[in-house]
C-alpha cells in the first residue's frame, strides 16, 4: 500500500543513493500487516502439513524484527522530521488514512506472539508481549478510527467523488483488535475481567463494522465515479477484502471466546458467527474475483511495482482466517479447500510484495533522499 505521493513507477536512479527517513510514512506498517498474517494464517489453517508451523514462527520472528526496526524508523521519523510527520497527518489526506496500518501492525505481531511466539519464548513473555501490543494497538485503533474521520470532516480537502479504498484503513482497525482480542480471554482472571475483555471486544466489532458500512458506499461511489488517480493505486481494490475477512474472523473468535465466559450466550453466538461467515465470505469471494481481474488487467497495461503492492497481503490473509474459522466450525471441508487456496494466493502476494520491496531498497528506488 502507499500514499498517492509513493505511487509513481520506480523510475532508474543513480546506484545507492542513501535513505531519506523524511519519506517513511505510516503505509510502511503494510509490510508487517502483510508478514504477520502470514505467519497467523500458518498457524490457524486447517490442513496440517509438515514444517508449516516452523515456517509460521519463522515469518512471525520476521514480523516482529521487521515492526521494531520500523517503529525505530518512524521514531526517528517523527523526532528528525517533524514538519514532514504534521503534513503527512494534518495537509495530505492520501496519507493520513495510512495511520490505520500502525495499529495493525501491532496488533497482527501480538497475535502471532500468541499463536506462534509462545513456542519460541514461552507462554508467559508471549502473553505479556501480546497483550502490550493488543492494548497499545486497540487504543492507537480507536484513535484513528475517531480522529482520522474527524480531520477529513474538518480540515482535509477531500470529495466524496474521488473516495477509493484506502478511506477504509482508520476504521478496520477496530475490528482487527476485535479479531485479536479473544485470544487473550483464556490469560485473564475468570469472572469480570474476561467477561469485561469480551464485551470490549464486541463493541470494537461494532465499531469497525458499523464504520465500514457507511464509508463502503462513499468508496463504491468514488470508484464509480473518478476510478482510480493511477494505474498503481489499483492494488487497493484488494483492501475491501479486509473489514469483509476481518469481521468473520472476528465473530468467530468472539463466539469461541464465549463458550467459557457467557455460556448462555455461547450457541447463539455460534449460530450468528456461521451465518453470518458464509453469507460475508462469500460476498468477500466475489469481489476478491473483481480485485483480481482488475489487477491482471492493470498488470498487462504496464502496472509497475510500488508498495501499493501490499495490498494484495493483509485483506487476503483475513480471508484465510475467516475462511478457517468457518472451516472448523462448520466441518465443511469447501471451507478447508478455500482457505488451503486463499492461504497459497497470500503466500503468493507476499512474495511479490516482500521482493519488489527488498529490490527497491536495495536499488536505492524506494526512500532515496
Amino acid at each position: 500500500m502507499s500514499t498517492l505521493a509513493d505511487v509513481r513507477p520506480l523510475a532508474r536512479t543513480a546506484p545507492r543513493p542513501s535513505l531519506d527517513l523524511a519519506q517513511l510514512s505510516p503505509n510502511w506498517y503494510a509490510a508487517v500487516m502483510g508478514t504477520a498474517i502470514l505467519a497467523n494464517g500458518a498457524a490457524v489453517l486447517p490442513v496440517r502439513l509438515p514444517g508449516l508451523i516452523g515456517f509460521g514462527e519463522a515469518v512471525w520472528a520476521l514480523s516482529l524484527a521487521a515492526l521494531l526496526v520500523l517503529g525505530a524508523g518512524r521514531l526517528r521519523h517523527l523526532t528528525r522530521h517533524r514538519a514532514a510527520a504534521r503534513r503527512h497527518l494534518l495537509d495530505e489526506p492520501a496519507t493520513a488514512v495510512f495511520y490505520g496500518c500502525p495499529p495493525m501492525a501491532m496488533l497482527a505481531v501480538g497475535l502471532g506472539t500468541l499463536l506462534l511466539g509462545s513456542r519460541v519464548i514461552g507462554t508467559g513473555p508471549a502473553v505479556a508481549l501480546d497483550a502490550v501490543l493488543w492494548s497499545l494497538g486497540t487504543l492507537y485503533a480507536l484513535a484513528v478510527a475517531g480522529g482520522i474521520p474527524y480531520l477529513m470532516i474538518t480540515r482535509h480537502q477531500v470529495s466524496a467523488l474521488t473516495a477509493n479504498p484506502t478511506w477504509l484503513l482508520p476504521v478496520v482497525a477496530p475490528l482487527v483488535a476485535s479479531a485479536c482480542g479473544p485470544a487473550l480471554v483464556p490469560h485473564l482472571p475468570a469472572g469480570l475481567p474476561q467477561q469485561a475483555m469480551l464485551y470490549g471486544c464486541w463493541a470494537l466489532f461494532g465499531i469497525g463494522l458499523l464504520a465500514t458500512l457507511v464509508l463502503l458506499p462513499v468508496v463504491f461511489t468514488g470508484l464509480l465515479h473518478s476510478k482510480l488517480p493511477a494505474l498503481v493505486l489499483t492494488p487497493t481494490l484488494f483492501l475491501v477484502l479486509g473489514p469483509l475477512g476481518q469481521s468473520v474472523t472476528a465473530v468467530h473468535q468472539l463466539a469461541d471466546a464465549a463458550r467459557p465466559v457467557l455460556p448462555e450466550l455461547a450457541p447463539a453466538m455460534r449460530s450468528l458467527a456461521e451465518l453470518y461467515g458464509v453469507a460475508v465470505i462469500g460476498v468477500a469471494m466475489l469481489w476478491l474475483a473483481v480485485a483480481l481481474t482488475a489487477n491482471l488487467r492493470a498488470r498487462r497495461a504496464g502496472m509497475p511495482f510500488a508498495m501499493t503492492w501490499w495490498a494484495f497481503t493483509f485483506p487476503v490473509g483475513t480471508c484465510v482466517t475467516g475462511a478457517s474459522a468457518l472451516a472448523r466450525h462448520t466441518g465443511f471441508g469447501g471451507f478447508t479447500a478455500l482457505a488451503a487456496g486463499l492461504y497459497l494466493l497470500l503466500a503468493t502476494a507476499w512474495l511479490l510484495a516482500a521482493g519488489g520491496t527488498a529490490a527497491g531498497l536495495a536499488r536505492g528506488r524506494l526512500l532515496a533522499r
